[in-house]
């Protein structure tokens, strides 16, 4: 097993906060035979998204590149292989070599187990428990400084797509409603549900073995927090959504004690 390939935090209470495409880094073996670039790979993942989990005792962090293995995909697409399951990007110089392949998917494997482990223990001790998802995405690919259509593109877009929306309601309507409240810098920020995502593997992966005890709220932050092109970050803003996301806590928390045990 691939010890450094996901970090868990194991803390008390039912909030666990994951930041899966928070790495970068890539095994030698696939790097030797990478095409993309690494300010290509960079731009693709969620760097920083890994500070923001500490709002949570209980932390999962992805350690390495999701061009190795994407956690948040089904493990028949979680290894990407052709131009097609990377947004068109060339990712290998060569075919990739079906003991690398299989390599990938074992680390895939290993996640989701302990994964499993995790979120069995925390419905042993709570009844409940609720997974920030948490991630970014990019909304100038036209260009360093073009802008993408706000109506398009919200601030924080949340993934509700994978779960029972109505049994779940107090929960996500709780973190919605704090987060929108929150001051920052001075305003609100635009949070919306399901308008650029609706949640991928990872929360439907939850939400299918944990139907009625686990809700995993998708979160996505536009990169208005870093330059998307150079990597360079804002540490302002960084500090600002950890900010946003504490002060969710306690109203989802509240919101989960409504539920019977």
């Amino acid at each position: 097993m691939d010890k450094e390939f996901w970090s868990l935090e194991k803390g008390s209470g039912p909030l666990v906060a994951a930041a899966v495409h928070n790495g970068h880094e890539i095994r030698d073996d696939l790097n030797e035979i990478l095409f993309i670039s690494e300010n290509a790979r960079l731009r693709e993942e969620d760097p920083f998204t890994g500070i923001w989990t500490s709002v949570a005792d209980t932390r999962v962090i992805g350690l390495r590149s999701r061009f190795e293995v994407d956690l948040n995909r089904p493990r028949e697409k979680a290894v990407y292989q052709t131009e097609q399951d990377a947004w068109g990007i060339k990712v290998w110089n060569s075919t990739l070599p079906p003991n690398q392949y299989k390599r990938s998917l074992n680390l895939y494997d290993d996640f989701y187990a302990g994964i499993h482990d995790l979120l069995s223990e925390k419905e042993r001790q709570y009844g409940h428990f609720v997974v920030f998802d948490i991630h970014s995405y990019n909304h100038q690919r036209d260009g360093d400084g073009i802008q993408a259509d706000p109506d398009l593109n919200p601030e924080v877009n949340i993934g509700t797509g994978t779960m029972d929306r109505e049994y779940w309601t107090p929960v996500v309507d709780s973190f919605i409603t704090a987060l929108h409240n929150f001051n920052y810098f001075g305003r609100q920020l635009d949070v919306r549900e399901n308008v650029k995502f609706r949640g991928g593997n990872f929360p439907k992966w939850i939400h299918k073995n944990f139907p009625k005890s686990g809700c995993a709220i998708a979160i996505e932050f536009k990169k208005i927090f870093m330059n998307e092109w150079t990597g360079d970050p804002d540490h302002a803003q960084i500090n600002m959504i950890l900010n946003a996301l504490r002060f969710t806590v306690q109203p989802v928390l509240k919101a989960l004690d409504l539920y019977d045990r």
